[in-house]
């Protein structure tokens, strides 16, 4: 009797067991997506570092979407924020709450969190110093939204996990990016040079989750463009092109009647070796006479005098960020539809931190080669032909002047043997030699390899140059297809901005000629050359199976931050006012195509984030329900919410709402409603509404 139940018990898990067990191509999958979205006033904006950009509003919001992968016995997360770089800072404080919540399930090692790289997403939420100079200090505010959306987006992700497969496909991007340190890509090799076509890498590389009857549940694509469509200029919170065309491809699959963030269906765009790629296609040209040609080593005209400016291809930034991401969303949604080739095998990952400033290179006891100690050159000032930086400080530069020699060395000194190893950088700030108040860049960074099958997912912890990932990618690649112990072809992706942020790897050919991306290589000339060392190491070790260690951690610095960013000290207001009243209220007819513009009376947008909500709506009556719908909120491409001090003496101030009617939009009755909070002298914090008139929007 005892055998036949066990015959029996055999028997039903073979029949009802899941069929990962059987099934070497089925994977368990959940997807989720979760509000990032920091504080959307007067903090600055990371990515430019100009210290008068900061936030004014919103566009789009910022998102995280996560995706989690399984087998039978082990299980990764692929996370994509809207955010400018990922903080480690951030990484740390995500796997504290998910131990805490899942136990052991989720944890650095097997959680990948990227960046899209956008530059107008606020800042102050890395735990270095030299990357929260612009934003004041720690932002908590902006650190708290991103910690508690990632972790959000995890949970949905975790809540719908079923079985599921994975489709690859890739493809070209054509029109959507070009090099901007051209003469940095040429003088690497000649003959690597032939092997490709061009100066930046276009293709796109995709994988399409669906469940097990094909229905899809998310995607995620690496495509290598530099979020930088929306300029300097810019004070209002945007995913840029990747958060437009994450907008365009969610919107096609969940419903043209879902709002944004809502729907089941993720789709995330990626970021990869972008590190000297622009998004500006019409490329650079002199502000004063775009028919001037810019120097192409310094990127300046009128001999030196002007700062040359890439350009993009609409007639504004906001059009030319649609266009962008308009055509990484083409030729994504193109991949999705054909994908036919699903990944199979196991799912593996390996992880290590490692001290990036003092890695040994050497070959014999006559040549000396090491990675150094964190340093920005001179080039790191002059900035990029997407947004140039101030002063006098060019790029190309190899050698220091004797005014900014003098300012460097009231600064700090590098050392004799910083310069050595760092040569031919002229260097403008010996980070790795500063550690006041606290330290000012990284020297341990993490590295990760994260394996679905036959696609290997490198989670690359900075910005890196198209031959640098060309480079990267095949070192790996070789390590799969020589070990004995992988069979058949493996794909390599590259995930830059993974995990932490350590600025730029450039290759060593590029190093010499010092543009912004290699004067942006922290460790020196060879930093590229002990990247794809420990990447190898990685992929080795993962094929073995063998335990490799974690390495010495960062030191955590949440404890030692500063902040010279003021708080929100209360709301004023005219006598006679309530907070919502409407100030400039729309007409009371539009035809669709034209924009209605409503400004009402406001508290600070840092009150309360509004993380999973809006700081407004556009509603349509509803004939048959008798109620208001809301078709559109702070989320959506065509609307655009502005906040701006109006009295300093009393902290009064007007939030304005624009929305661009699209040509698609019901005829009918609508109005704009703006939601806020209000603190008191009390700090007594309340929220409100404001509302405007009815309007008809007619064809």
């Amino acid at each position: 009797m005892a055998m036949r139940i066990l015959y029996l018990a055999v028997f039903l898990n073979f029949v009802t067991g899941s069929l990962a067990d059987r099934q070497p191509d089925l994977y368990n999958i959940g997807v989720g997506i979760a509000d990032v979205t920091g504080p959307a006033a007067e903090i600055n904006m990371m990515g430019y570092a100009k210290m008068a950009q900061v936030t004014k509003g919103i566009h789009i919001r910022q998102y995280s979407r996560a995706f989690i992968v399984g087998d039978n016995s082990s299980r990764i997360v692929i996370i994509t924020i809207d955010s400018g770089m990922v903080s480690h800072a951030v990484k740390m404080e995500v796997s504290k709450a998910l131990k805490e919540k899942f136990g052991n399930l989720y944890s650095e090692d097997n959680v990948l969190i990227t960046a899209t790289h956008t530059h107008a997403t606020p800042g102050g939420y890395l735990q270095y110093l030299l990357y929260l100079i612009p934003s004041q200090g720690f932002i908590r505010q902006t650190f708290i939204s991103l910690v508690q959306g990632i972790v959000k987006s995890v949970e949905r992700a975790h809540a719908n996990i079923q079985p599921g497969y994975i489709y690859w496909n890739e493809g070209e991007v054509q029109n959507a990016s070009i090099n901007r340190s051209p003469t940095a890509y040429i003088n690497n090799p000649e003959e690597e040079r032939n092997r490709y076509q061009d100066n930046v890498d276009r293709n796109m590389f995709l994988l399409k989750f669906t469940d097990e009857n094909d229905k899809p549940l998310g995607m995620i694509n690496w495509f290598a463009v530099h979020p930088t469509s929306m300029n300097s200029s810019n004070y209002l919170i945007s995913g840029d092109n990747k958060g437009a065309a994450s907008l365009m491809f969610e919107e096609a699959l969940n419903g043209y009647s879902a709002l944004p963030g809502k729907g089941p269906f993720v789709a995330a765009f990626a970021q990869s070796n972008a590190g000297d790629v622009s998004p500006n296609t019409l490329g650079a040209r002199c502000p004063s006479d775009p028919a001037e040609k810019c120097d192409i080593e310094t990127s300046t005209c009128r001999g030196g005098k002007e700062r040359c400016v890439a350009v993009g291809p609409g007639k504004d930034m906001f059009e030319s960020t649609w266009i962008i991401g308009e055509r990484q969303y083409k030729t994504a949604m193109e991949l999705f539809k054909s994908a036919s080739k699903r990944l199979s095998g196991p799912v593996l990952y390996i992880h290590q931190f490692i001290d990036m400033s003092n890695v040994d290179l050497s070959t014999n006891e006559t040549e000396r080669r090491t990675t150094c100690k964190p340093a920005m050159g001179y080039s790191f000032a002059a900035g990029t032909i997407d947004c140039p930086g101030e002063f006098d400080f060019l790029q190309g530069t190899t050698k220091g002047s004797t005014l900014w020699n003098i300012v460097v060395d009231f600064i700090r000194r590098p050392s004799k043997a910083l310069k050595q190893c760092q040569y031919p950088k002229p260097i403008l700030l010996a980070t790795g030699e500063m550690s006041l108040p606290y330290k000012w860049q990284p020297d341990i960074v993490p590295t990760q390899i994260i394996k679905i099958g036959n696609l290997a997912v490198l989670g690359v912890p900075a910005e890196v140059t198209t031959m640098a990932g060309r480079r990267l990618r095949n070192a790996v690649k070789k390590v799969f297809q020589e070990s004995s112990y992988h069979s058949g072809d493996t794909q390599v992706v590259l995930a830059a901005l993974s995990n932490a942020y350590s600025s730029y790897i450039a290759t060593y050919e590029e190093y010499q000629v010092q543009r912004y991306e290699g004067a942006s290589t922290l460790y020196g000339p060879h930093t590229l050359e002990a990247y794809i060392m420990q990447y190898e190491m990685l992929a080795d070790n993962m094929l073995l199976r063998n335990d490799i260690g974690h390495g010495l951690e960062p030191a955590n610095l949440l404890n030692q931050q500063l902040s010279f960013k003021l708080n929100v000290m209360f709301d004023g207001i005219r006598r006679g006012r309530s907070f919502g009243d409407v100030l400039k209220d729309a007409n009371p007819e539009y035809k669709v195509g034209s924009i209605v513009k409503v400004s009402f009376v406001s508290g600070h947008p840092r009150n309360d984030m509004m993380l999973e909500k809006t700081f407004l709506t556009v509603e349509r009556w509803n004939n048959e329900t008798n109620n208001w719908d809301v078709v559109a909120t702070d989320a959506n491409w065509e609307t655009k919410y502005f906040w701006q001090r109006t009295n300093s003496l009393i902290a009064e101030s007007m939030s304005t709402v624009t929305w661009d009617i699209p040509v698609t939009t019901k005829t009918g009755r609508y109005r704009i409603r703006h939601f806020g909070n209000s603190k008191n002298l009390l700090q007594i914090i309340k929220p409100y509404v404001g509302t405007s008139r009815e309007f008809i929007v007619t064809a």
